[in-house]
């Protein structure tokens, strides 16, 4: 088996392919912090790719809650306890994994360590919606921080990996990860139905269409980001925690590059369970106000406490750079490559060919009028 290097992990590991990374590759910055759980990334996603027979069930955009909550059933329970215990070891000043990655815990018989969910497992997508992660709550409780009571909404799409575990495990061929952008997708001309790719992912996003018998799953909106535009579920969240572009790897790293600046420079988003292998491309800053630590190391790898320092000092304003790029989250529907902070007043991001496509305060204006207006003789309640 071909010997390729997975930054996230810090080392080479097993994959079924030579390693060849795309010219540019898609990616995404969630910010769990700002998540509401509207749920208008699903609806936009449902209603534009997923309101056919056959897909009823299929949710390429979905937001948990989590620790409880998970679509389908169990996804992250059951590849990790498939997995078993692993550990992560601090070398200088970086982590490295001395456990197995999917590919590397495999069967002799199989290519990827994973399982086939039941039907069942797909019959409730709004399982642990908005439960807590204790569920009595003490006569004398009171509120800490971070929370002895919490939970935290985690919004999930293909993360369209570097290593994705539904192309190594695809009988047919059928699964490609496109040169110029790094965005998967599913050749149905060639799939014939057999689910390995579905039985491979570990993130559970691969679905099975009982209808036309083959495999679908999220397309990034690709016609979209041809043209320069944020996929929809991005475009259209409310709570604005999305940041789209393209990601280099570290040693590439462009720190003008909103990506870059937030995975590479910063480091505050951090990747979804890269003990599986996968190097998955879509980033979550965590949340700071759980108050299990080892759940979110669990989650997203051993960043997590620098992460949320680094995003702690950006509320406190003793960062103007990172809150800068965090408010061109879902500011504009064109994809940026280049932002820059102006004067102190403002920020601007650019698209590829150098073209401002938006500028934006950094505070928000505020405008003060008198409780009494004279020339309409009135009293104003809300006067901000």
């Amino acid at each position: 088996m071909p010997k390729v290097y997975n930054w996230q992990i810090g080392r080479e590991m097993d994959y079924w392919y030579e390693e060849s990374r795309p010219r540019r590759q898609a990616a995404a910055v969630f910010d769990t912090n700002k998540c509401i759980a509207c749920q208008t990334c699903t609806v936009a996603c449902k209603t534009t790719w997923t309101s056919g027979k056959g897909q009823e069930y299929m949710y390429w955009n979905n937001v948990e809650t989590k620790p409880w909550g998970s679509y389908p059933m169990g996804w992250d329970v059951n590849i990790l306890k498939m997995l078993g215990p692993q550990r992560w070891s601090l070398e200088g000043e970086r982590y490295v994994y001395r456990g197995k990655t999917i590919f590397e815990a495999a069967a002799q018989s199989e290519r990827v360590l994973g399982y086939l969910p039941s039907d069942l497992d797909y019959a409730y997508p709004n399982r642990g919606e908005d439960e807590t992660n204790e569920i009595v709550v003490e006569e004398k409780f009171y509120l800490r921080m971070p929370h002895d009571l919490w939970f935290f909404y985690l919004p999930r799409i293909c993360n369209h990996c570097t290593y994705p575990a539904c192309l190594a495990s695809c009988p047919r061929l059928s699964i490609y990860k496109r040169p110029e952008d790094g965005i998967v997708l599913v050749d149905q001309a060639r799939c014939r139905g057999y689910r390995e790719c579905v039985q491979a992912c570990p993130y559970k996003k691969v679905f099975y269409n009982h209808v036309t018998r083959i495999s679908e799953k999220c397309v990034l909106c690709y016609p979209a980001v041809e043209k320069g535009i944020w996929p929809r579920c991005m475009r259209t969240c409310i709570g604005k925690i999305r940041m789209f572009g393209y990601l280099n790897t570290p040693e590439k790293a462009d720190p003008e590059n909103p990506l870059d600046f937030l995975v590479h420079v910063k480091k505050v988003g951090l990747p979804l369970l890269p003990q599986l292998g996968l190097e998955p491309n879509i980033y979550y800053i965590p949340p700071i106000h759980v108050g299990n630590i080892n759940f979110l190391r669990m989650l997203f790898g051993p960043g997590v406490d620098q992460a949320i320092q680094t995003y702690n000092k950006a509320i406190a304003g003793r960062d103007l750079e990172l809150v800068a790029a965090l408010l061109l989250n879902v500011s504009t529907d064109r994809i940026m490559t280049k932002f820059k902070v102006i004067g102190s007043s403002e920020v601007a991001g650019y698209d590829e060919n150098g073209h401002e496509v938006v500028r934006i305060p950094l505070k928000e204006p505020a405008v003060v009028r008198p409780f009494y207006d004279e020339r309409l003789q009135v009293y104003r309640h809300n006067i901000t």
